[in-house]
């Protein structure tokens, strides 16, 4: 006799009631009419290489040649034979340029092992090296003075995306440590703090004023969560920032710096769009702390800026002023290769395309001029893509957007939907008829009473030509009834 068999098993409830908007419903509903053969223009991430951003020609050189290094020797005999036939139908153009031989075999040798063999679990040290460096020139600590990068405070990470769990789930040591986060929020944030079990603080960024936070509201967030027995260890700051775009001001960033030492905070500094200003100035949480004593974790990627390696997962985590570890013999560094250690390593591939990153070709090399005007060529594509949707706005009934374009999004305001629905149902029903697939704001938290969606500006222009009428004459229809 046969009986029916359905296993059951407990799971983590924190797992259990994560939320991840990004790749939600509505994305999820996007798959299937792409499933069904319908268009589907999928702007709900930052996904620059899936929209058809090329990427850098000397990063994919250096990385093939570094993956199968018995091709360095053989474009080199290639070329070898190219100079001694000056008959041959080859140009200097079709081979491979010298400094990107010999930078790939620099790494090679500098690699040791390779790049199938696992690495430090802090990632190669001639790569934390090459990310402290970077750090260093793009704060400008030899003109100006400050804290010099430390190779041994880098971690190489797997992604922006590790370094933030490492860091949460550290700080979130009983069920009322909280952190604070910015809303609206990159997801993932909320959903490592609700992983680890511990508490989400929301604190609110002024829109209206580009998205700016200052004092007042920082310490209205830290009050109510101490008024309901949180314990918050930590505040997040996104910069630019991610829905929103905005680019934080010197002034904004010394507020948070300022209220995290009263307050005896850590900062986690979200930086991996520092590459995606079009117009204002980065000014990095490294620079403006100084030799301020307050604990500070700032985190790169190789997947935004002009490069969008998104699936190469590659980043870093630098860490500043590392805080002592109540009623341990360990400190933070301890606890952090710890969390490393049991991942062995991140992935090779990235750890070398975020050296690439950090170390760009040297003024005057042969791949320079290309990768000046590929770097170029992305980002001002970029801007212009930006402008285009922003004008659209323009012509949409009940729309703002708010705070100077940056990252690769935008966060309008929808100011008029019809009574009873929501920006889950209008993103929804944008996708239905025009294919667009974008993510509703309350995805991402947002004021009550307010409505948002946010949109990657990565589509070509000539996509988005097509498709921006469409969305203005859905939008009309839509809110006027």
């Amino acid at each position: 006799m046969t009986t029916s068999f359905e296993p059951t098993v407990d799971v983590n409830r924190n797992i259990l009631e994560m939320e991840y908007a990004v790749r939600g419903p509505i994305p999820q509903r996007a798959a299937e009419l792409q499933e069904q053969g319908r268009s589907v223009i999928f702007c709900n991430i930052g996904n620059p290489q899936a929209l058809s951003q090329p990427p850098m020609t000397y990063y994919r050189q250096v990385l093939s040649l570094v993956e199968d290094p018995s091709k360095i020797q053989r474009e080199r005999q290639l070329k070898d034979v190219f100079e001694e036939n000056p008959l041959s139908s080859l140009r200097e153009e079709d081979f491979i340029p010298d400094d990107v031989l010999d930078v790939s075999a620099n790494i090679i040798h500098m690699m040791k092992t390779g790049m199938g063999a696992y690495t430090e679990s802090k990632g190669v040290r001639f790569i934390r090296e090459a990310v402290a460096r970077f750090i260093d020139r793009r704060d400008d600590v030899e003109r100006i003075g400050g804290v010099k990068s430390v190779p041994e405070k880098i971690f190489m990470t797997s992604g922006a995306s590790e370094g933030v769990r490492f860091v949460v789930d550290l700080l979130i040591a009983n069920e009322n440590d909280g952190i604070m986060i910015p809303i609206p929020q990159y997801p993932l944030y909320s959903a490592s703090i609700k992983r680890a079990g511990g508490v989400q603080v929301n604190y609110y960024p002024d829109e209206s004023n580009d998205w700016a936070f200052n004092r007042e509201m920082l310490q209205d967030a830290l009050t109510e969560a101490k008024k309901v027995g949180v314990n918050v260890n930590g505040i997040v700051v996104i910069n630019p920032g991610n829905p929103t775009g905005a680019l934080q001001s010197r002034q904004s960033i010394d507020e948070v710096i300022q209220f995290a030492e009263e307050n005896q905070l850590v900062i986690i500094a979200d930086e991996v769009y520092q590459e995606n200003i079009y117009a204002g100035e980065f000014i990095s949480f490294a620079k403006a702390l100084g030799d301020q004593k307050v604990p500070l974790f700032s985190l790169h990627s190789i997947s935004k800026g002009y490069y969008g390696e998104c699936g190469h997962r590659g980043g870093y985590l630098e860490v500043r002023n590392p805080p002592k570890v109540r009623g341990s013999e360990f400190d933070f560094m301890d606890l952090l290769l710890k969390q490393a250690s049991v991942n062995l390593c991140s992935n090779t591939a990235g750890q070398v395309l975020t050296y690439l990153m950090v170390s760009p070709p040297a003024e005057g090399s042969q791949s320079y001029a290309k990768f000046v005007e590929e770097k170029h060529q992305t980002l001002s594509d970029l801007c212009e893509k930006a402008a285009m949707i922003r004008e659209a706005f323009k012509q949409m009934d009940g729309v703002e957007c708010f705070g100077k374009t940056g990252a690769m999004y935008l966060f309008p305001r929808l100011n008029k939907l019809p009574e009873g629905t929501t920006d889950f149902d209008y993103c929804m029903a944008l996708l239905e008829e025009t294919g667009l697939c974008t993510v509703n704001g309350s995805g991402f938290g947002q004021r009550d009473g307010t409505h948002h969606l946010r949109i990657a500006f990565l589509p070509s222009k000539s996509l988005l030509e097509e498709v921006l009428p469409r969305w203005i004459a859905f939008h009309n229809r839509y809110v006027r009834g």
